[in-house]
């Protein structure tokens, strides 16, 4: 069962921020009030878990952003980017701390404010992935963070390409448990039955299947480790929408089971997690 996280959808109401990023945020916006995408509950859902969400999720590894830079064909550093469904910040802050000048659009409030605890002097917007409140060609590099498939590609595509500048760069990715892994391959097989998902053979390019096919992208993926401790990793998957919706009895007593799954597995209660970066890279 794919493990999938938080998406890009509506609104176009500006978080308070501080320092040089209002500027740039002035610069960029533009209103948007039609068009706007229905939100699932399943993707409405983080809003409630924002706080744990911060708390829990990995980030990505600096590797990954050596591969946007170099499938780009250019430094990330004094680039304007737009971080859609940012969430709480993980992909922003990494964009900014290379030296991008980031505005992130998120459609949650409770994920913005969790962003804006997180990175206070970059601008958040509550904004539409299917409807960017953005001005056109204004952007060097749109990214989508665990964000794209929420999206609707009909009329994501064509913001996307709105926004951009010519020669700008649309990267996607997506972070996912790598199932090669024997432990993680029985999580996995455990959450599809507790989903009644179909019971099939891990795809390793299944991210890229179906990307926009009027886009040349070009691809990567990045492998990566983190080791947490055994709560946090429980705490990361109870974060995920799939258990948000799932309700608290039910979600309780998967992870109570997991928790006594792993502590056998883990003595000292220490999970390495290894995820595997899917990247997609156009260029306008």
């Amino acid at each position: 069962m794919s493990r999938i996280s938080h998406e890009a959808t509506v609104g176009s109401q500006v978080m308070p921020c501080r320092g040089n990023g209002v500027k740039v945020l002035r610069q960029a916006l533009r209103t948007a009030e039609d068009g706007r995408m229905t939100i699932t509950s399943q993707a409405r859902s983080f809003d409630k878990a924002a706080a744990s969400y911060a708390a829990n999720r990995p980030s990505y590894p600096s590797a990954l952003l050596d591969a946007v830079e170099e499938l780009a064909d250019r430094p990330l550093k004094g680039a304007r980017a737009a971080d859609i469904g940012a969430g709480t910040g993980l992909a922003t802050a990494l964009l900014h701390a290379r030296g991008a000048r980031v505005i992130a659009i998120e459609p949650g409030p409770g994920m913005a404010s969790q962003f804006r605890l997180r990175l206070p002097d970059v601008p958040v917007v509550l904004g539409d992935g299917n409807n960017l409140p953005l001005a056109s060609e204004s952007i060097d590099i749109v990214t989508y963070a665990q964000a794209w498939h929420w999206t609707d590609p009909h009329k994501s595509v064509p913001e996307a390409l709105r926004v951009l500048r010519p020669g700008g760069t649309l990267a996607l990715w997506w972070n996912d448990s790598d199932s090669t892994v024997g432990w993680i391959a029985d999580q996995d097989a455990r959450l599809r039955h507790l989903f009644g998902a179909e019971d099939s053979e891990p795809d390793p390019m299944a991210r890229f299947r179906h990307l926009p096919p009027e886009l040349n992208f070009v691809t990567r993926q990045v492998s990566w480790t983190r080791s947490v401790p055994l709560e946090t990793h429980l705490a990361n998957l109870a974060s995920y929408s799939d258990f948000l919706v799932l309700g608290k009895n039910a979600t309780e007593t998967f992870l109570a089971a997991e928790h006594d799954l792993l502590t056998e597995a883990f003595p000292n209660r220490t999970i390495e997690e290894r995820y595997v970066v899917s990247l997609a890279v156009a260029t306008r």
